[in-house]
């Protein structure tokens, strides 16, 4: 994601780029990407060039971005409420080029539509109902959720596929559930724990896994208890293993860690359970980060000293609720859902700047993914 100075030029020189004669769009778009060249190659050229750069440019090099063929730069999206009674919850992308949001659209009238879905009950007054979602591979998967009547929303996963701009439905879930650890790992989507239509043992231990290959879920080895049917948890993806606690924030808890390779529930590490006092992510599976939301204190985890280290202090991080990774960047939900901060870990010392969400709307949810196609493209 493009950084705050570069979004506000990018988005300035686009309001002047709208300007421009409907004429001279026209004569602009008619040119070749690059004089000389046969389009398919100057794609390829142009696919080296930072995506800030080519967006500032031209129109043609604009649309160009934004094309299914072309490589995506990678976008911020948040699961958002609203208080528009007409459409209170909504997936939207922020396009870090034009610093804009962009509603994802819904699925097509010949597909199921997007369920209803429930974050606020009468009889859970102080607290939002969980509406779990996780990234992988490029798609964001719709994975649990409730229903008015307190059950399971979802009985398939709904996943949204930015490149194509396309909705489709997984198979369906063996035991449809809410308030479970969802994650994934290894090119999987995990689920374990959590309630079905009514609380079972049996489903509080369980763990099914679906490969995005695969035409159907399977199970994989139960857990010893049903402890982590607590409340809806995220399970953190890194080298081959799925971590996870069975409560957040700063009370007392308990970790886990499924053996992908082996297929067995682990101990996890005492450092990394101690640390764990926050919101928690990996970065391509290779490094994970907690925000320590008391404190704000942004950290990373060291498995061969088994300790956390910090990042970065900052008060737009304290009271942080979920944490995404991806392309070099940390991105937080702010205290009381008004902003999302972005950390850029790969410069040292590390920067740090918010984005603010669209007018009367609060964030929910966050991930990290590849920008959406243009249908103009």
């Amino acid at each position: 994601m493009a950084n705050s100075t570069t979004i506000g030029t990018a988005a300035k020189r686009s309001k002047a780029s709208s300007n421009q004669s409907g004429q001279g769009q026209e004569q602009e778009e008619e040119q070749p990407l690059l004089p000389g060249l046969p389009d398919h190659i100057a794609q390829h050229c142009l696919s080296n060039v930072p995506a800030p750069l080519l967006y500032s440019v031209c129109r043609s090099w604009r649309r160009l971005l934004y094309s299914p063929s072309f490589p995506p730069f990678l976008s911020l999206y948040a699961l958002l409420f609203s208080t528009s009674p007409s459409t209170p919850l909504g997936f939207f992308s922020f396009d870090p080029l034009s610093a804009t949001w962009i509603p994802v659209p819904n699925p097509p009238p010949n597909h199921p539509p997007l369920p209803h879905l429930l974050l606020r009950h009468p009889s859970f007054i102080s607290r939002h109902l969980s509406i779990q979602s996780i990234s992988i591979s490029g798609h964001l998967i719709l994975l649990a959720a409730t229903t008015h009547r307190l059950l399971p929303a979802l009985s398939h996963p709904f996943i949204f596929h930015p490149v194509s701009n396309q909705w489709r439905l997984g198979p369906p879930i063996p035991t449809p559930r809410r308030w479970c650890a969802a994650g994934s790992v290894s090119g999987a989507v995990y689920v374990a724990s959590g309630v079905g239509a009514d609380y079972s043992a049996d489903v509080a231990r369980s763990a099914q896994r679906w490969d995005l290959k695969n035409p159907r879920w399977e199970k994989v080895a139960p857990r010893k208890d049903g402890k982590f049917s607590r409340e809806a948890v995220d399970a953190v993806g890194l080298k081959g293993k799925l971590y996870m606690v069975n409560v957040k924030g700063n009370a007392a808890k308990e970790g886990a860690v499924y053996n992908v390779e082996r297929d067995r529930w682990e101990e996890m590490p005492e450092g990394l359970l101690a640390g764990w006092t926050g919101p928690t992510a990996a970065m391509d599976e290779e490094v994970i980060y907690v925000v320590d939301e008391e404190n704000g204190v942004l950290m990373e985890y060291d498995p061969d000293m088994d300790c956390w280290k910090e990042v970065i202090k900052s008060k737009n991080l304290r009271g942080a609720t979920q944490i995404a990774a991806g392309g070099g960047r940390i991105c937080a939900i702010c205290t009381g859902s008004a902003g999302i901060a972005v950390v850029d870990v790969v410069k040292r010392p590390a920067r740090i700047w918010v984005v603010d969400p669209p007018p009367m709307t609060e964030v929910i949810a966050i991930h990290v993914l590849p920008r959406m196609s243009s249908p103009e493209s």
